[in-house]
């Protein structure tokens, strides 16, 4: 039965993957779209290599960047439109295939009571794969911002520590709940999904061009919550970021405290005692390092009229940055533009359009 899951799960994760990157290419402006005739571009994804694809022709773009003086903006455009999708679809796939893979991995290594080093080592890398995919993305939404709010490299550390502090306590909980009751998170995980659909749909989103693929995006962005934040609605993220964690603190305790009542003084697995009573104090070191990122790393820009200056943070002061205005490109990532507005609080005057990351490409 996990042999078969096993391979299950990396074949819906290319499949869902496989669908949005189709959905996605359908509906990109005539100039994103590569010279391949439609039907062979299909026939690519339906046999699970239109992802691989879209990398490829990235990489033929790039190189353009790089060696061509010929129509260099539009190119640059062009590259971060194309880099932007791959860093969504890339998020898509670690959290639908390698997150659960992760899970089932560490189940069996608890389950057998072995690890060969290299199954410590793909655990390990895996964590990192998993937290990286998520700084990455971030880092592509505020490519939309101004060169002068990139991530630096102590915003970039913290992002991605708070991040692997959160994950890794919350699989190693479904790991635990799956050795008190293997076939258990076939039900905890369907029912703990509905209710993350729930929330995103009553939250509302509009990132796919269509009702029916949205749906898609909401039952991907589910999985996702299933193992770490995402936000998918425009606004102050305060109150929903308070409601999501305790939800997720609660549940990965009751998981944990399910193998805890379970297990038996004489059980071999003692050893992940501490391992466990580790586990919350992680969980709350990686809020803390949330709050201090959002507090003081995490830019709050409000660009006001043209010619005024950025707004940084709760109070209003600018610290002296300055606003500067630039031409709106040809190609705009209009997904990646909204999700970036959901992440973001900025507010645009009438007129006045994001950047595509060109600057940042």
């Amino acid at each position: 039965g996990w042999a078969a899951l096993a391979l299950a799960l990396p074949a819906a994760a290319s499949a869902a993957t496989q669908a949005c990157s189709w959905l996605w290419l359908r509906s990109d402006p005539p100039a994103l779209r590569p010279g391949v005739p439609r039907w062979l571009l299909a026939a690519l994804h339906l046999l699970q290599l239109g992802f691989l694809f879209r990398c490829l022709y990235a990489l033929k773009v790039g190189w353009k960047v790089c060696w061509a003086k010929a129509e260099e903006e539009e190119e640059q455009s062009r590259m971060a439109f194309l880099s932007h999708d791959i860093s969504m679809l890339r998020l898509f796939e670690t959290f639908l295939e390698n997150a659960p893979q992760l899970t089932l991995l560490l189940y069996i290594i608890l389950r057998t009571n072995k690890a060969e080093p290299f199954q410590g080592l793909g655990i390990c890398t895996a964590f990192l794969c998993v937290t990286w995919s998520l700084l990455d993305y971030h880092q592509s939404l505020r490519s939309f911002l101004q060169d002068k709010y990139e991530l630096s490299l102590g915003s970039s550390i913290v992002y991605f520590l708070w991040n692997l502090f959160l994950i890794c306590p919350r699989i190693l909980a479904v790991a635990l709940f799956a050795l008190f009751w293997p076939y258990g998170v076939a039900v905890h995980f369907p029912l703990v999904w509905l209710a993350m659909f729930l929330w995103v749909s009553l939250q509302g989103t509009d990132f796919m061009e269509s009702p029916g693929p949205e749906q898609l995006y909401r039952a991907m962005v589910a999985v996702i919550l299933y193992f770490s934040w995402f936000n998918v609605s425009p606004g102050r993220t305060l109150y929903r970021s308070i409601i999501y964690h305790g939800f997720i603190l609660v549940d990965s305790t009751l998981l944990a405290l399910a193998w805890l009542w379970d297990r038996s003084p004489s059980d071999e697995h003692g050893y992940l005692i501490p391992v466990v009573a580790a586990a919350l104090p992680c969980y709350l070191l990686g809020l803390a390092l949330r709050v201090t990122y959002y507090r003081w790393l995490h830019p709050n820009v409000r660009a006001q009229q043209e010619g005024a200056y950025d707004e940084v943070d709760a109070n209003g002061t600018s610290n002296g940055l300055e606003f500067r205005s630039f031409p709106a490109p040809d190609l705009v990532n209009r997904r990646m533009q909204w999700l970036a507005q959901t992440q973001f609080p900025i507010s645009w005057p009438g007129g006045q359009r994001l950047l595509n990351g060109a600057a940042a490409a």
